[in-house]
């Protein structure tokens, strides 16, 4: 299996947009190490390739799905009637928090 790489890493981070620092790209790194040994831990269990996987962490899990009902909506006006007087065109006005 190939290892992570400082410009695997960057590579990655900039196609997702996110800028790293060294230290930050030294974190990733670090945790990958980490993955990777786990993993390599987990491949020496014997007949682990022969053990079926699971559906769910409990062996009697049973679900029983609802029936898709559509149900009448509350008005638009009865839900704003709670709110003070910062509602605009029917929507709730908040302050704004980011710059």
């Amino acid at each position: 299996m190939q290892k992570f790489t400082k410009e695997m890493v960057d590579d990655y981070a900039d196609k997702l947009l996110i800028g790293l620092t060294e230290e930050e790209n030294k974190m990733v790194l670090d945790e990958f190490e980490i993955i990777d040994k786990t993993i390599d831990i987990i491949n020496k269990i014997p007949n682990i390739e022969n053990v079926k996987p699971m559906t769910h962490a409990l062996d009697n899990f049973e679900y029983e799905l609802r029936e898709d009902v559509p149900e009448e909506s509350i008005a638009i006006e009865d839900l704003l009637a709670n709110c003070d007087d910062s509602t605009v065109d029917g929507e709730v006005e908040v302050p704004r928090m980011v710059g």
